[in-house]
């Protein structure tokens, strides 16, 4: 099922215990069996799994190239030659801007499409690894790895032969199942979804102007996504009163829900550490109707605007 949804073959699909566990198995398990001298490129506003991994690799002595990106959170166009590995996403996590695809002949590509494939299609021409969070799509739980044909991966842990000596251990097959049913759905039913969200997520992005804010990320983006800074104010302090108003928001990615630090990928932006710190985050759901949006644009309006004001 999972194989069918993204058009490839049942043997280059891993089954992984989560969305970072199959980024780190792409760069780690790829970036490992590289020549010494072969770099490994990324962009400083990806997914902190990607960065992490990435970060791990240079600790064990292997060259790293971490690349600016625009001041939408787009990744800069870059001259790559010689690199290994490249580790891109589908799309920011943190502002929804859709990335430009990465053309590197003779280089392994990893796409991180944890994000978007709800909302957009996911193509793989031309990408070698591709990693999948049960989490973002509806499954709850569980990943999934896209490793294509020919490509070797050193394993992140040893003592079976589970998924082809990709991944020792046990699968966990309910999330399997979950995350493969997910996929399914996404693929079946992304463009509807994504056309009947489109007009939600312009609407938070317009309510979100008007309590103060300024927009982040770029166009083209998630169609469901609006994010904003608040010059003045604190994310922290803007996400406890909209909780309490019934509201759920984040001021940076879910993955670091509870955390005080100003956002990476802001910083990466050119923004500074105090409009780093004043992010807010809305998104659309499949669920998300016109009276929640309504009541979401109430609820701004009553709520963030006297904060920023003062």
């Amino acid at each position: 099922m999972a194989a069918g949804a993204l058009g490839v073959d049942p043997v280059e699909i891993v089954f992984t215990a989560s969305g970072t566990e199959a980024v780190n198995l792409a760069i780690l398990g790829a970036g490992r069996r590289l020549a010494p001298a072969r770099p490994v490129v990324t962009w400083a506003a990806e997914h902190q799994a990607v960065l992490g991994a990435v970060r791990h690799l240079q600790l064990e002595g292997r060259p790293v190239e971490i690349l600016p990106v625009d001041a939408e959170g787009r990744n800069s166009d870059a001259d790559l030659p010689g690199a290994g590995l490249i580790s891109t996403s589908l799309v920011n996590n943190e502002v929804g801007t859709l990335q430009p695809r990465v053309h590197a002949p003779g280089v392994i590509v990893h796409l991180d499409a944890c994000q978007g494939p709800q909302w957009i299609d996911v193509d793989l021409r031309g990408v070698d690894l591709a990693s999948f969070s049960g989490a973002k799509i509806g499954a709850g739980r569980g990943g999934l790895l896209f490793v294509r044909g020919g490509v070797r991966l050193e394993p992140l842990q040893y003592g079976g032969p589970q998924e082809r000596g990709r991944r020792a251990g046990r699968e966990d097959v309910s999330s399997a199942v979950a995350v493969a049913t997910a996929l399914a759905a996404c693929a079946k039913q992304h463009q509807a979804r994504s056309r009947a969200v489109e007009p939600l997520g312009a609407r938070l992005r317009r309510a979100l102007e008007a309590a103060g804010g300024r927009l982040t990320g770029g166009r083209p983006g998630l169609p469901n996504h609006a994010s904003a800074i608040f010059a003045g104010a604190r994310g922290e302090d803007l996400l406890l009163a909209l909780d309490l108003a019934g509201v759920a928001t984040s001021s940076g990615s879910a993955c670091a829900s509870g955390s005080l630090d100003p956002s990476h990928v802001l910083l990466a932006m050119g923004l500074t550490l105090d409009e780093s710190l004043s992010g807010l985050r809305l998104t659309a759901g499949w669920a998300t109707d016109e009276i929640d949006v309504e009541r979401a644009e109430q609820v701004l309006r009553s709520v963030l605007a006297p904060l920023v004001r003062a």
